[in-house]
């Protein structure tokens, strides 16, 4: 299933500029992480929002009790990789706290507000996830 889905986000991703779009309001990037038990490659699409040069995710996971397998593979490594529209570039995680972890939640939740019910229903902080551009290897 998750093979399809990344072919509908390329095929979106053809017919769009600067991003891959879920809907009017959402854009999409395609995130690539190392597998923390298998090593291998695992791709995940995800909504994001731009901090200046950097990527910002938020491992809501929709709400679930457990966070997400991509989090989890970017606290065993955090380097991955991350596609935006037509281009690829590698990238470091680092998970935000204090402030700048305030002004970035906030700042998604005035774009999707749901997101104060995926908190609300764990008993965890939802990790706000920063990508930063690393020199390519």
């Amino acid at each position: 299933m998750a093979v399809a889905a990344l072919r509908r986000i390329r095929r979106r991703e053809r017919n769009t500029h600067g991003g891959n779009t879920v809907d009017a309001e959402h854009d999409l990037l395609l995130l690539t992480t190392t597998g923390a038990r298998t090593g291998q490659d695992r791709t995940w699409p995800l909504a994001y929002q731009r901090d200046g040069d950097r990527l910002v995710v938020f491992a809501a996971n929709g709400g679930r009790p457990h966070r997400p397998g991509w989090y989890h593979n970017l606290a065993a490594n955090p380097a991955g990789t991350v596609e935006v529209g037509t281009e690829t570039w590698p990238v470091t995680a680092v998970v935000a706290s204090g402030d700048e972890r305030a002004r970035l939640w906030d700042r998604q939740l005035e774009m999707t507000p749901f997101m104060a019910d995926f908190q609300a229903g764990v008993e965890w902080e939802i990790p706000v996830v920063v990508l930063t551009r690393t020199a390519a290897a």
